[in-house]
């Protein structure tokens, strides 16, 4: 049977490995793992990013004495992982197939080369039919460089990996019109490119072992489609949840992001997710605001820029705002802010951003 994709990445939320309990709900593990083997044989790649290493460790292990949150959360962390992996590892194995471990952190998206050595790096257990399964490495993450949460890491690795969806497996339905435990709410079935919902609407609570919540994973669905990336939310409690989408199921419940025709390049999908990483920002004049803005493709030059906020040197990434401040875009410098400062507003020929390494909102 034909699927509706043939490149995935599933992120498995914390309240979906995890019992009622605290302890890892195992029987759930093997009923996604079972379908995610199943959809394999009909040619599906696909790569996991999953959460509960937390739970796991917390379920695992009590505090002996009162710890600060980061360092409790390393401790729960580096235990979890072990727990978790072993049974992923366990689940494949029964099937005759390998998973591999692979760990992160923010800062590993922050330069252009080691994005594309963890990249080459998924592709190669890609290709040799293994299953990557990818975690934040909370044991050595630094609070202010971690992920908001694993929406936003799986996220990030399916725009890397130019995947054609994305599939986060919560504990709800997908997307409402309010709170989900409210009579009134609707469920949303599909969100098209450009089209605008009231976030106010959309429930800000928080999972209970997990630190998202539908706001986020809204807001990264809503990135991913605009690049060119289909995202269904849906509830990976329910059975066969992963399959009944990607077989065009009748009994599929979620939202569907439905993907924009156009897909930005490899790396404007870098930049795209590269704010935290700036290291500082220029402000440009109408003039440069209204070609940037333009149909046209175009480079930002200098003698558009009016204004410079902190240090940065060539091939660090800057965001660049207009006027009034409003976040235009981001790029790579192709000059250091020290040279900005000196040359700004003059007509030097190489263009402050190339047109290819500028992301526009």
């Amino acid at each position: 049977m034909s699927l509706l994709y043939n490149k995935i990445v599933v992120k498995i939320g914390s309240n979906v490995l995890t019992r009622e309990d605290g302890m890892l709900n195992v029987t759930m593990m093997a009923h996604l793992v079972d379908q995610i083997v199943s959809l394999r044989k009909s040619g599906l790649q696909v790569i996991i990013v999953t959460s509960g290493a937390v739970a796991a460790g917390r379920a695992e292990l009590e505090l002996k004495h009162k710890l600060d949150p980061v360092s409790s959360r390393q401790l729960w962390s580096a235990v979890g992982q072990v727990k978790l992996i072993n049974r992923y590892a366990d689940l494949f194995h029964e099937h005759g197939i390998a998973c591999a471990q692979v760990l992160t952190t923010k800062e590993n998206f922050s330069d252009r080369l080691h994005y594309l050595n963890m990249r080459n790096c998924m592709t190669t257990l890609l290709e040799n039919g293994v299953v990557p399964v990818v975690n934040e490495n909370d044991t050595i993450s630094v609070t202010e460089l971690m992920f908001t949460d694993n929406d936003e890491l799986s996220g990030l690795i399916a725009s890397m990996m130019d995947m054609e969806a994305l599939i986060i497996l919560t504990n709800v339905d997908g997307v409402y019109t309010g709170s989900p435990d409210e009579p009134e709410s609707k469920l949303i079935s599909s969100i098209r490119p450009g089209e605008t919902l009231d976030t106010d609407a959309i429930s800000t609570k928080k999972s209970n072992f997990g630190r998202g919540g539908m706001l986020t994973k809204f807001k990264i669905a809503s990135k991913l489609a605009g690049q060119g990336i289909s995202v269904h939310i849906t509830n990976g409690t329910k059975l066969n949840s992963l399959s009944n989408i990607l077989k065009c199921s009748n009994k599929a419940v979620h939202t569907h992001f439905v993907a924009a025709l156009k897909k930005s390049t490899g790396v404007r999908k870098w930049l795209s997710h590269s704010d935290d990483f700036a290291k500082g920002e220029v402000m440009i004049n109408e003039g440069a605001r209204e070609v940037l803005l333009s149909d046209k493709a175009v480079s930002l030059l200098l003698i558009g820029i009016t204004h410079v906020e902190g240090f940065f040197k060539e091939g660090d990434i800057v965001r660049v705002k207009d006027m009034n401040g409003e976040l235009l875009g981001l790029g790579k410098a192709s000059f250091s802010s020290e040279e900005v400062l000196k040359e700004m507003g003059g007509k030097k020929s190489k263009p402050f951003i190339h047109y290819d390494y500028l992301y526009l909102l």
